[in-house]
């Protein structure tokens, strides 16, 4: 990929971002702030990219620990499928979150903060012993403020929730995203709940779960040796 093509696709994700309707204010926090990381690969559905997509969440990861700011953020934007309906996504997100958590349980352990079982209400998704929240944009989506032009998985600390939380500004953060959805999208997304009441894992992908759907992930860090990442 040559760096006009990088550019290119790394500006239509911030001019996403950027729309003044664009309901989520932390993300444009991240965008005003330049603390949202970029990194442009190939086809969702090939795990050729997976190595480098790890090595780049890695050093996202170190920058964010060391940082004392809150609203970091980092996208991994696919340049295909190029119009994926919403089962094509969310099988392309689970293929390539469980390839990143196998290679990832083979050098660190799960964030103990949280828990890997996705059915609890108490998962989140972990890297380098660092746990995230995952947020899915494609251009078929059903909720308007995840219709992206690339299918795109966006990555936010966990932590950053629970410090916004300690300081007592989660609950107007979130009131406030959610008041702008409704007038961006015309409707609340249904899949949505509060950290703790459901498992994380039915607002990943975008797309409307009923109780029979079972999410596909299963950690495998509980079975294999690690190192600390501290």
């Amino acid at each position: 990929m040559t760096d006009a093509e990088y550019n290119i696709i790394t500006s239509e994700y911030f001019d996403f971002i950027n729309n003044k309707e664009f309901p989520c204010v932390a993300a444009k926090t991240a965008l005003t702030w330049k603390q949202i990381k970029c990194l442009v690969v190939d086809h969702m559905a090939c795990p050729k990219d997976d190595a480098a997509i790890l090595q780049f969440i890695y050093d996202f990861v170190d920058e964010y620990r060391q940082s004392t700011k809150l609203y970091h953020s980092l996208a991994i934007v696919f340049k295909g499928p190029e119009d994926p309906n919403e089962a094509q996504f969310e099988e392309f997100l689970w293929q390539r979150l469980q390839a990143l958590s196998n290679l990832d349980a083979q050098q660190y352990g799960y964030d103990k903060r949280v828990v890997a079982d996705p059915n609890s209400p108490d998962f989140s998704f972990s890297l380098k012993e660092e746990a995230f929240f995952i947020i899915g944009l494609h251009p078929g989506s059903s909720r308007l403020a995840r219709r992206f032009k690339y299918p795109t998985l966006v990555f936010n600390a966990h932590a950053q929730f629970e410090q916004i939380r300690e300081a007592s500004r989660y609950d107007g953060l979130r009131n406030t995203i959610r008041t702008r959805d409704v007038v961006f999208s015309g409707s609340i997304n249904p899949m949505l709940e509060d950290y703790g009441q459901a498992s994380e894992v039915y607002q990943y992908s975008g797309r409307v779960y009923d109780n029979a759907w079972k999410c596909p992930f299963l950690s495998q860090h509980a079975t294999t040796d690690h190192h600390s990442a501290a």
